[in-house]
């Protein structure tokens, strides 16, 4: 080997250090090609099962805020309906809420709500709110709702909850939207 060596040295001018790293290279060699796509496969695979239960886990985490924000909203109706009797439940989600910075409360900027809420949309969802007046006077009733923006990739159920405090649950379809009443948030399921 000694003889192969300086026989390469001297024929292309390569210091003999050099041409000891080749050597130690061919004698380790790397990954062949095979081995580099049954790798690539492997990963592939398991990307595949992980993507879609991150997905789902996903919608779960969307549903579980949508449902406690629309939780958030009836309290913030009771609220309203405390602090200004003569207007009853709010006429609108922007009511509730206020800007994100230095709010004064006042019958139009109620300041119960986050920003972000009564804005109308959060964590993929679209929300809702609205009071309602029988015979003319104040609001006496109110709904709050939500739908998912984008069906089965922010969330697959809507949410709605009424002046009685009970959570509905509409199973959903591409292109819903959140319940507008309460006689359509009565026709969803009782959330169990």
């Amino acid at each position: 080997m000694a003889n192969n060596l300086q026989k390469e040295a001297g024929g292309f001018g390569m210091s003999k250090s050099k041409i000891q790293a080749r050597e130690r290279i061919r004698q380790h060699g790397g990954f062949s090609l095979i081995e580099l796509l049954i790798v690539v496969a492997i990963i592939l695979i398991i990307a595949g099962i992980a993507i879609p239960n991150l997905l789902r886990a996903r919608i779960a985490a969307n549903e579980s805020s949508a449902a406690e924000s629309v939780r958030q909203i009836a309290t913030a109706e009771i609220a309203y309906n405390a602090a200004y009797p003569t207007d009853g439940y709010s006429t609108n989600l922007a009511t509730l809420g206020g800007p994100a910075a230095a709010c004064a409360p006042s019958s139009t900027t109620a300041c119960f709500l986050d920003s972000s809420l009564s804005s109308g949309s959060k964590s993929g969802y679209t929300f809702f709110a609205a009071g309602f007046s029988t015979g003319g006077g104040p609001n006496s009733s109110f709904v709050a709702s939500s739908a998912p923006q984008s069906f089965n990739q922010t969330g697959v159920r809507d949410f709605c909850i009424t002046t009685d405090g009970v959570i509905h649950i509409n199973p959903g379809a591409a292109g819903t939207v959140p319940a507008p009443d309460v006689a359509t948030c009565l026709g969803y399921a009782i959330a169990q």
